[in-house]
């Protein structure tokens, strides 16, 4: 692979994971102004949906008989993956609603340990040394993040218990993601795992949302929410993924929490002292300790 190839991989998986880092602030802006979970995350799958089938609709057109069409059973693995993708937009933004997004982007990153556990589980065998120190460093960092150490500081409960929810719907999308129907592209699978998420999405709104829905959502948050957050982040991930490989990738793909923590800072206001960021960059050191290989070639 070249050495071009691999910077492009790398700006795409950059790009990916800045825009994504950016979705939570958004969210919280939308609460700001009186909109629901149900009409936030509604609107973003219902234009998210509607971007996706676009690019479809243009992949057909450009490569016509070349476009690997999914089969039925593709179709129900897909979605049936998808609800976690659902799960984690809905646990994401509920725990945002009680808690900074400082707070709730560090919650999204135990995804690094839960997908140590998941994989020892699922494998059958125990995670190497490297991982386990990966994994104690990311539980430190996480104290210090959350600043939970000052006793000043006092978190909603609600909060915590959607943010560790909401890691493990996405640690089991990550999972799913990356072994259901990679024959087919990356457009057709981003959609039906939409729709699949978009299943559990639509029915959290049907049974929350107790006022009328308010459609201007769609218009003054529902595209940004939807290009930030089921559009452009998959896309750009899923064409610069294979060119950095998994593990490049995955350190790459960390910009996520720093933005997430500068956008809060910004544009929320959100106050973050240096201990948290200490946490932070524990963390990220986390995630490049397990993708990185220290095995030197004699």
């Amino acid at each position: 692979m070249s050495q071009n190839n691999v910077l492009k991989g790398v700006f795409l998986v950059a790009l990916g994971a800045t825009t994504y880092g950016m979705l939570a602030t958004f969210v919280k802006m939308a609460y700001a102004e009186g909109y629901t979970t149900a009409e936030v995350t509604t609107s973003q799958f219902v234009l998210g949906i509607i971007g996706i089938l676009l690019i479809n609709t243009f992949q057909k057109i450009k490569h016509k008989e070349n476009v690997v069409k999914a089969t039925s059973k593709n179709i129900f693995n897909l979605m049936l993956a998808g609800t976690s993708l659902g799960m984690t937009s809905l646990f994401y933004y509920l725990a945002v609603k009680f808690i900074p997004v400082s707070i709730g982007i560090v919650l999204l990153m135990q995804t690094v340990w839960m997908g140590v556990l998941l994989e020892m589980i699922l494998e059958k065998k125990l995670p190497s040394k490297q991982k386990v120190i990966a994994v104690f460093i990311v539980l430190l960092g996480t104290v210090l993040a959350t600043n939970i150490i000052n006793n000043d500081i006092k978190l909603d409960w609600r909060g915590i218990a959607w943010g560790i929810m909401a890691a493990a719907s996405f640690t089991t999308t990550m999972f799913t993601a990356n072994r259901v129907a990679t024959e087919i592209s990356s457009a057709q699978r981003s959609l039906y795992m939409l729709l699949g998420g978009a299943i559990i999405v639509f029915s959290f709104a049907f049974a929350t949302q107790v006022t009328p829905f308010n459609l201007e959502i769609f218009m003054k948050w529902g595209i940004v929410l939807s290009l930030f957050g089921t559009i452009i982040p998959p896309m750009l991930m899923n064409a610069g993924f294979p060119l950095t490989g998994i593990g490049l990738g995955s350190i790459v793909s960390a910009l996520e929490l720093p933005v997430s923590v500068m956008m809060a800072y910004i544009l929320l206001n959100e106050k973050v002292i240096f201990l948290q960021w200490v946490g932070i960059v524990l963390i990220i050191l986390a995630i490049i300790i397990m993708n990185v290989n220290f095995k030197t070639k004699k």
